[in-house]
């Protein structure tokens, strides 16, 4: 994508392989920094070169463990913030805290905007996401938000694998635009899980809206966190005659039982992205895309003042 004056991008301990990556699609290498802790647990960040006058770009996902990797972020924001960088942009490929963005009962904190808070006080002059859980999150700051989307090429993927009769299917309620957005890449048809969550992390797939009989069904989500409600929305749809199942999403956070419930279940295949780094969290059946040239083109069209709209038209 040819070299960027004045362009710079760091990285912090949660995804560094993918802040290289993005480096990469954007012809620069990453700066030198260092993010490690003092004896007591504290977070110390070196710079290991000038960042004056210059633009630069944070890559840092705040996922597991979040509270760690939110700190280490606002760390680095204050420090390239100091060393006189002309601004202080943050790549937030997954939003830690995202649904935790309004109060579903008395009493609750609403951490999504807190963390928002944190991020503009530290010193971000902009922030770049990917598929936030909640899209109201953009309003939670006062400064410019581009939201990028992992759906194109998430379509790209099992358009390439000639699956026939597919369906496009919703998990849930809430997830229907997403699910529409895909099936309308795919020219598919759509369904949608209805279920009802009787405590947290506890799904009950209740019925499906929408024709699945016979058809290959591709269930896309944003989260895939302990799958519990894509394990049983993948069942139900088999015992209701689909002819097999997909599952995807942009986020891989696959906590607690996730992958022995992936790997056992009936689902075909697991597509990802790399949005979180995934460590030891590999299966046979996970298939992870990059998400790193989507956001390189979208660093350089923010930094040379172009469309980033046009990357999803």
């Amino acid at each position: 994508m040819g070299q960027c004056k004045g362009l710079k991008i760091f990285t912090c301990n949660a995804n560094p392989q993918l802040a290289r990556d993005i480096a990469h699609h954007a012809g620069l290498e990453v700066g030198v920094s260092q993010v490690f802790r003092f004896s007591d647990g504290e977070v110390r960040i070196n710079l290991g070169e000038s960042v004056r006058g210059c633009d630069v770009y944070i890559v840092q996902p705040t996922s597991s463990p979040v509270n760690e990797h939110l700190m280490e972020l606002l760390i680095m924001v204050d420090a390239i913030k100091r060393a006189s960088a002309r601004t202080v942009n943050v790549i937030i490929p997954y939003y830690g805290y995202a649904r935790q963005d309004r109060k579903a009962r008395a009493r609750d904190p609403i951490t999504a905007k807190l963390t928002a808070n944190l991020i503009q006080t530290a010193g971000a002059n902009r922030v770049v996401c990917m598929d936030l859980h909640a899209g109201q999150i953009q309003g939670f700051f006062d400064i410019p938000f581009d939201h990028l989307m992992a759906e194109p090429i998430l379509a790209d993927y099992f358009r390439s694998k000639n699956l026939s009769d597919v369906v496009v299917v919703s998990p849930d309620m809430g997830g229907v635009t997403r699910a529409r957005g895909m099936a309308q890449r795919l020219e598919a048809p759509m369904a949608i899980i209805d279920k009802r969550r009787p405590a947290p992390n506890i799904a009950e797939v209740m019925n499906i809206i929408g024709d699945i009989k016979g058809k290959t069904c591709i269930m896309i989500d944003d989260i895939i966190d302990t799958a519990g409600t894509i394990t049983l929305g993948a069942k139900a749809l088999m015992e209701l005659g689909a002819k097999e199942v997909y599952a995807c999403c942009t986020h891989a956070v696959l906590s607690g039982p996730a992958i022995e419930r992936l790997q056992n279940s009936v689902i075909k295949e697991v597509v990802v992205t790399d949005s979180i780094s995934l460590g030891e969290k590999h299966f046979e059946k996970l298939k992870v895309l990059t998400v790193s040239k989507l956001i390189a083109e979208a660093v350089i069209r923010i930094h040379n003042n172009q469309s980033i709209s046009e990357l999803f038209d």
